[in-house]
């Protein structure tokens, strides 16, 4: 069963057994004292492992003094310029083991080396089409991310939920070849804030090597830029060679790991983030 999206107050959360934690997708500020509480008797309630919390800087130290760590950070996230942190608490001291530290590290190693020669960008060839999806081809994306992915933290192999996505500022691009589907992504907007999470990549296995999560990625930046979106990000699992290097050479810059932070392809990982203002 998904984890359930919840408001506290005016701030939204995401929670629940597949990703074992409480995650604040967006926190309303003047509610922060009382957030914090809610919060803590939540994941003792349900026994979560850990809070992962997407914030302002502005209210960092509250965090800090209610014992979350900073696991990244990304300047000028929010409007006015203001970073953003992504902070943890731990409720259980095995969850914050990074047991992968070492290849983690090795692959993010690769990844900035590469990045440094210059930025990657793909062109579509001939026999592919690219256009922005629309609640049509809901089912077909659904197709793809069951086959991609043997779990998420989001139902997006539920064409209904991707439907329900497109109508709350959720962008869905595609790449086909002869009208089936081949590739998918996401961008996920806060207009308010003006950023935008580059999500939901799936590329099917037999055409991976072609660029496809590169081209996508450029085309995401293009639409979310004309929407006024100042800093693009992504939050990758850390383990994926493929998705570190897509960010990499298309111009982003690390910003930390979130530590056996995601339910993804059948086991909690490591997640990195990446972010680019454009």
């Amino acid at each position: 069963m998904s984890d359930v999206i919840a408001k506290i107050g005016n701030s939204v959360i995401q929670h629940g057994e597949n990703n074992d934690r409480i995650y604040l997708m967006k926190l309303c500020k003047d509610e922060t004292s009382e957030l914090l509480v809610e919060l803590n008797l939540l994941a003792y309630k349900h026994k979560y492992t850990k809070i992962f919390a997407k914030i302002p800087y502005s209210v960092k130290e509250l965090f800090t003094n209610y014992g979350y760590t900073t696991e990244a950070y990304i300047p000028d996230f929010f409007a006015e310029k203001e970073a953003g942190v992504f902070m943890a608490k731990y409720f259980y001291s095995e969850r914050k083991n990074n047991k992968n530290k070492e290849e983690i590290s090795n692959i993010l190693k690769v990844c900035l080396e590469k990045a440094k020669k210059s930025e990657v960008i793909f062109d579509l060839k001939e026999g592919f089409c690219f256009r922005r999806a629309n609640q049509e081809d809901s089912s077909q994306m659904a197709d793809i991310y069951k086959k991609v992915f043997k779990t998420y933290p989001f139902p997006i192999q539920d064409p209904d939920y991707i439907k329900q996505t497109m109508t709350e500022n959720t962008e869905y691009f595609g790449i086909w070849e002869d009208n089936n589907l081949i590739a998918v992504s996401s961008s996920e907007k806060d207009l308010d804030a003006q950023n935008a999470e580059m999500t939901d990549f799936a590329v099917l296995p037999e055409y991976r090597g072609n660029g496809f999560a590169n081209f996508l990625l450029k085309e995401m930046e293009l639409s979310a830029k004309t929407q006024g979106i100042k800093t693009s990000y992504t939050i990758a699992r850390a383990l994926s060679f493929g998705m570190n290097i897509c960010f990499a050479t298309s111009g982003y810059s690390f910003a930390g790991t979130l530590i056996n932070n995601t339910n993804i392809c059948g086991d909690l990982e490591s997640m990195n983030i990446w972010y680019k203002p454009i």
